[in-house]
């Protein structure tokens, strides 16, 4: 018998319970990723003096998860739109260029095209 009645194991002499996991200040919602680290980092880079607070950084991350659905959702119609099975990159810059202003979207396919440049000859 691995329990006795008292609800702790004989095994180890403490209780059952699930072990709890402490979280970060800032919290997303379930699926969705936490780029508060990266923002910090960014932020650190650029203007070393000075901090943010952690609603602004939850703020900025639900505005990065909004922006990346949107992309996704809308890479995902054009695709559907060309009788795709597949998500091409092309699919991608064209919902960047679609969804975001002329220069920040000319700005965005940029930086991402030379970052999967770099990963892709890493």
């Amino acid at each position: 018998m691995a329990r006795s009645s008292n609800g702790k194991s004989r095994f180890f002499g403490g209780n059952l319970s699930p072990i709890s996991r402490n979280k970060s200040h800032s919290t997303t919602s379930i699926g969705r990723r936490n780029y508060s680290l990266y923002i910090n980092k960014i932020l650190k880079e650029v203007v070393p003096c000075r901090s943010i607070s952690s609603s602004t950084v939850d703020f900025l991350n639900t505005l990065i998860n909004e922006t990346f659905a949107m992309i996704a959702v809308e890479a995902r119609q054009l695709m559907n739109y060309r009788k795709r099975c597949t998500l091409t990159p092309e699919d991608i810059q064209k919902a960047v260029y679609l969804l975001l202003p002329k220069k920040l979207a000319r700005y965005a396919v940029a930086f991402g095209s030379e970052a999967v440049h770099r990963f892709v000859h890493s």
